[in-house]
């Protein structure tokens, strides 16, 4: 049933998190943008690497300067740091040392994750995206060529509600997706989860660690805030259960790796728990259906061994938008140019997809030394 009381928009983008606010800032010039999340601030979370391509993206919505700002040496706790570079001990004992040296966009960052987005829920409100939160949809309709959303407040004891009408709604919910699984499945390729902890970190080693073992592997990275990121990737059925629920036998299960007893040191008291969060490689089925598009995680995930998430997120919301602003599908409905839309778009993200699992296969297959193992044998069978 539609309201007499609802917004008009050209696009509502439910989710603002990276994906959410780039799609936004890429599409406000051009349409009237209405941004939602069901939270009025970003959460905390694992996943802080960006890439050295970002920074063209960062260009491209004049977004550059400001956010280089944040990373002047002369600041004493800076947003973000420069991507020193990183340890890897994978396929073999030995370590050796992966950096951006000869990249030509320069050097990735180590995000403070959610400085980062609130920079851009800042960037998405100043350039006059409507921005409504904390809200959750509660539901949604397509009718009269138009969808027509509803919202209730997320943050109130009485269930308060706000209507939308709109021709087009992007998915940007991250793994849940929680719009688009209405209309189209998911797919697991995989059972990987990662439990993370934070502990201080004031030594003068910036670098990243990646350590495999039997049944998995470790991931530390510094953070902005002296603070270091520690966490063990592996399936949800393989990890032992107390590694979640006891800092000490986290810590115990960490020191039995050389390069990451010594991050320990004089700093287990420091080191804060955090959980276990899905990391697994997902998709949806469809990307895009009736005037909607998922994005980002929302449209598929990857393996944190990618480093490539937040990169993602961002040069997915761009694609999007060009395709969008291309396909005119905004300001037409029309199902010929809607079925091009859809086409296009599935084999883009496809292409995306076949890719990165190439390389996942390519890496995976890098490390043979437990070969036997499940969590390797998992991994080494090819996913087309």
């Amino acid at each position: 049933m539609i309201k007499s009381d609802e917004l008009k928009s050209s696009v509502v983008i439910i989710g603002a998190g990276v994906a959410g606010c780039i799609a936004a800032l890429a599409l406000c010039d051009s349409y009237k943008v209405t941004l939602i999340d069901q939270s009025a601030f970003p959460a905390e979370r694992i996943g802080e690497c960006l890439a050295p391509a970002a920074k063209r993206i960062l260009q491209q919505l004049n977004l550059l300067d400001e956010f280089e700002g944040l990373l002047e040496t002369d600041i004493a706790l800076p947003h973000h740091l420069h991507n020193a570079g990183i340890k890897i001990s994978w396929g073999q004992e030995a370590r050796h040392i992966a950096d951006n040296l000869s990249n030509t966009d320069g050097f990735g960052w180590r995000l403070d994750r959610k400085k980062f987005e609130l920079f851009l829920r800042e960037k998405a409100q100043q350039r006059g995206v409507e921005c409504i939160w904390p809200v959750k949809l509660s539901n949604s309709q397509y009718q009269g060529n138009s969808w027509h959303i509803t919202l209730v407040n997320s943050d109130s004891s009485t269930a308060q509600e706000t209507n939308i009408a709109c021709p087009f709604v992007i998915d940007a919910t991250g793994r849940q997706a929680h719009f688009a699984k209405k209309y189209t499945n998911r797919q697991q390729n995989d059972r990987l989860i990662s439990c993370w902890a934070t502990l201080a970190d004031n030594s003068e080693n910036k670098l990243g660690d990646i350590v495999s073992t039997e049944s998995g592997w470790w991931y530390s990275a510094p953070l902005p805030n002296q603070r270091r990121v520690l966490a063990f990737q592996t399936d949800s059925d393989l990890i032992p259960k107390e590694l979640h629920r006891d800092p000490l036998f986290f810590i115990q299960h960490a020191q039995q790796q050389p390069a990451l007893a010594k991050l320990l040191d004089n700093n287990q008291e420091t080191l804060d728990l955090q959980g276990i969060v899905s990391a697994n490689s997902t998709r949806l089925n469809t990307f895009s259906g009736q005037q909607w598009a998922a994005l980002g995680d929302a449209a598929m995930s990857f393996d944190p061994l990618s480093s490539q998430g937040i990169f993602n997120a961002m040069a997915s919301a761009m694609q999007l938008a060009l395709l969008l602003q291309k396909s005119n599908i905004l300001e037409v409905i029309d199902n010929d140019i809607q079925q091009h839309f859809n086409k296009t778009y599935q084999q883009q993200i496809e292409q995306i997809w076949r890719h990165y699992l190439h390389h996942q296969h390519y890496f995976y297959h890098q490390e043979q030394r437990w070969s036997s193992m499940p969590f390797w044998q998992r991994r080494h069978q090819y996913r087309a």
